[in-house]
């Protein structure tokens, strides 16, 4: 199921392929250990979490010198393989289980990753500037919007505005509300192929500070 990950991004330096396998067999490893993932999930780690997670990379290519944080990353989803798709981006992961952020931090350390940082705790304890916040079906746009607010950097050196992306899939036009007009959904089956993506989104709500 790799070869998913690298057909999808044939441009991969040697480096990141090396990355990219050595996490497809480190988070089967550690969820023996610790449940980060569904176990009936796992043996779909390469398509449902890791690609899952650069559908980002295909909705933006993060400027060299961009900071990103990951709110709620859990295991490291999307944070550890965008920091593995973009080395020259500083990238903050958040938690509040202390466990899970343990396989983070191990994944990253035995992966190499030198652009990658942790927090145990709470977004609203992080009062750093980023340019953009990333998430995974975490909580509701509008509610983790008015928690990063406070976050996104007014100084932007990407091709969009500064602002949130989130994974998500339901129904968003109930979810986004007022945000909806302000919003762009991408359906993440513009991307990839793969039945899990029929129903998955891209949610991006830029960020005027």
């Amino acid at each position: 199921m790799i070869n998913e990950i690298f057909k999808n991004f044939p441009h991969l330096s040697p480096t990141q392929r090396e990355q990219f396998e050595e996490m497809a067999r480190l988070y089967p490893e550690w969820n023996d250990k610790i449940n980060v993932i569904s176990r009936k999930d796992i043996d779909n780690l390469c398509v449902n979490h890791i690609l899952h997670s650069l559908a980002i990379a295909k909705f933006i290519s993060f400027k060299e010198g961009s900071r990103v944080m990951d709110i709620g990353t859990g295991g490291g989803f999307p944070g550890i393989p965008l920091a593995v798709m973009f080395p020259e981006v500083k990238f903050h992961l958040i938690d509040r289980i202390g466990k899970k952020l343990r396989v983070a931090s191990d994944v990253a350390e035995h992966l190499g990753l030198t652009n990658v940082t942790f927090q145990h705790g709470d977004v609203g304890e992080c009062h750093e500037l980023f340019d953009f916040v990333v998430s995974r079906a975490v909580m509701p746009q509008p509610d983790l919007l008015r928690l990063i607010r406070k976050n996104i950097s007014p100084k932007g050196c990407n091709a969009i505005p500064n602002g949130l992306i989130t994974l998500k899939g339901g129904d968003l036009r109930s979810e986004l509300g007022g945000l909806l007009s302000s919003s762009e959904i991408i359906p993440i089956s513009d991307f990839f192929p793969q039945p899990f993506f029929e129903t998955k989104m891209i949610v991006y709500t830029p960020v005027v500070r």
